[in-house]
């Protein structure tokens, strides 16, 4: 019990000193906040209480330890807007009766571009070709249930982004400069990231709790301003409101979930999930987030069904993302006894 108290005292004392400052805009890699998982984003995006599957190492690398399979895997792809897409993977493996490993990985699509340099001419530019950004993550995870009651997880990552080439001047002030010099610059940045994360359940009423701490890292470079990745500071609930009134709901189940983020460049983040589920065989889910200029509301279904021994799930949720259009999200989870 006291290693519980000691580790959410920390990361109580974190968010406490992360709430003191105001930044705005001012973290990079944001493709590291975008959301995985339809079960989570069908939810409300709420995830770091109740994402008991491989897929929770995107979200408290602690809720790795409930996995009930051997093995757990996942897919997960998401069709974002702009064309822009993201694919993610993540494995856990029970190792005996100490821990869980968990592995992920994270891969942005973000399309092709025209690159371009400025030039004495109409336009005031040539094109130069295209290339196409870079985002990617992977990471290793180990998760522990201490008690029946507690359990914790680290995952380190190495984040990984390419922007591509660009054309700098080295020697003069503008285009009609006779000293002016062009030379090509690459954009690229990778570094170490760390999220660590606790779990408790209380064993009443479906009263758990999960708190989190996300994209520790040092800060990165790219010209004259430092910057850091997305940090943020992450605390979960759930309760069965229904339970209360009846001590046995048959096939029958439903819970309320809620999370409170706090990331470093931005005010506090609010949402509220619901999930009901039949014979945990059909989930239908149900969310809203606050604080977002775009996304609020979400939904997704979701289907569990043993074939052959091996547990599989199958998850969708939609996302409308204001004037961008609708965003669609598909997991695909797959458990080996």
């Amino acid at each position: 019990m006291t290693k519980t108290v000691m580790i959410f005292l920390f990361i109580a004392g974190f968010s406490a000193t992360e709430a003191q400052i105001n930044k705005k805009a001012q973290v990079g890699f944001r493709f590291l906040e975008n959301p995985i998982s339809a079960e989570v984003v069908g939810r409300g995006m709420v995830g770091v209480v109740n994402t008991n599957n491989s897929d929770g190492i995107f979200w408290n690398p602690a809720l790795t330890s409930l996995i009930e399979s051997s093995v757990d895997l996942s897919f997960n792809h998401t069709r974002g807007i702009a064309d822009i897409n993201y694919n993610a993977v993540s494995a856990a493996v029970k190792v005996l009766d100490f821990g869980v490993v968990g592995f992920s990985l994270l891969a942005m699509d973000y399309g092709t571009f025209y690159q371009t340099v400025r030039a004495n001419n109409d336009q005031g530019y040539i094109e130069t070709g295209t290339f196409s950004p870079v985002g990617m993550g992977a990471g290793i995870s180990f998760a522990q249930m201490i008690s029946n009651n507690f359990s914790y997880g680290v995952h380190a990552k190495y984040v990984y982004q390419n922007l591509g080439e660009a054309w700098i001047s080295t020697r003069g002030e503008s285009l009609s400069d006779s000293n002016l010099v062009l030379e090509k610059k690459d954009y690229t940045q990778g570094t170490i990231a760390l999220d660590i994360g606790a779990y408790y359940d209380f064993h009443y009423n479906g009263i758990k709790f999960g708190a989190v701490l996300q994209n520790i890292s040092k800060e990165l470079r790219y010209e004259q301003q430092n910057f850091p990745l997305p940090f943020a500071v992450s605390f979960g609930a759930t309760v069965e409101p229904l339970l209360f009134m009846m001590d046995k709901m048959n096939d029958h189940s439903f819970v309320l979930s809620f999370e409170s983020r706090h990331p470093r460049d931005f005010g506090e983040k609010l949402k509220i999930g619901a999930e009901y589920n039949f014979a945990g065989l059909f989930f239908a889910r149900g969310g809203y987030s606050t604080n977002y200029d775009e996304r609020k509301w979400s939904a997704g279904v979701g289907v569990n069904y043993t074939v052959s021994g091996f547990p599989l799930r199958l998850n969708y949720a939609i996302q409308p993302y204001g004037i961008f259009g609708n965003v669609h999200y598909i997991s695909i989870g797959i458990g080996y006894k």
